[in-house]
């Protein structure tokens, strides 16, 4: 069963994501309610906790919990082409707001996302506050691509990207590893794992793993930007 903890919303504190069920229809879920205030977002992932759908609000912490290890990302050979001709450039923290929005809208398969408005006003704040980056992908003037997430201390939060041109997704994440590694970034969560994360080599740790190496990552003093 999902925890329910009492008065939520007006106390900042979360359960212990060990507790949250590994199986079954409420598998990860570890709490409901509270808000999206900056506050509760930045001790949502100091503790292994980020929200997912917001009607109502869930908190989630699955196990297994998939990430890159920054120092096997895999640039397949398509990809490294890509790269090298020169067709996209990348820059960060340009057009975060654009980039969130971007992750929202509808695609070709996905008619819908859980990033809602109130999520795109959440992260927009935060990222005012200095703990949520894009890195954008660009094709002459025109936004094609990109990724955003949180970072607290040396982890990053992958939440979301989207792309407009072929590859262009992927060229904002090759940008990304290549900016956590220079940085001092010590983890990459992407929380689950799809056909394209598992491409470039994302892998899944158990959530205890994942709980052990964000203790140590949060207290690292890594800037971003």
């Amino acid at each position: 069963m999902p925890f329910w903890p009492p008065e939520l919303g007006a106390e900042l504190a979360f359960p212990d994501p060990r507790r949250a069920p590994r199986r079954g229809r409420f598998a990860g879920l570890v709490a409901v309610g509270g808000d999206l205030s900056v506050p509760r977002l930045l001790l949502a992932y100091r503790s292994g906790i980020f929200p997912w759908s917001d009607d109502p609000l869930t908190w989630w912490s699955p196990d297994p919990r998939a990430i890159f290890e920054l120092d096997r990302f895999h640039v397949p050979r398509s990809l490294a082409r890509t790269l090298r001709s020169g067709r996209f450039r990348t820059t960060v923290n340009r057009a975060f707001r654009a980039v969130i929005e971007g992750c929202a809208a509808p695609a070709p398969g996905r008619m819908e996302t859980w990033i809602s408005p109130a999520f795109i006003e959440a992260y927009t704040a935060l990222h005012r506050a200095g703990h949520a980056h894009s890195v954008e992908c660009w094709q002459g003037a025109e936004l094609v691509g990109g990724i955003y997430g949180v970072t607290v201390g040396g982890l990053f939060a992958g939440e979301s990207m989207f792309h407009r041109a072929r590859d262009a997704s992927k060229v904002a994440l090759v940008a990304l590893v290549e900016r956590l590694r220079e940085r001092g970034f010590v983890l990459f969560d992407i929380q689950m794992r799809t056909p394209v994360t598992r491409l470039l080599g994302a892998v899944e740790i158990s959530r205890e793993e994942y709980l052990r190496r964000l203790a140590g990552a949060v207290e690292r003093d890594c800037r971003f930007d």
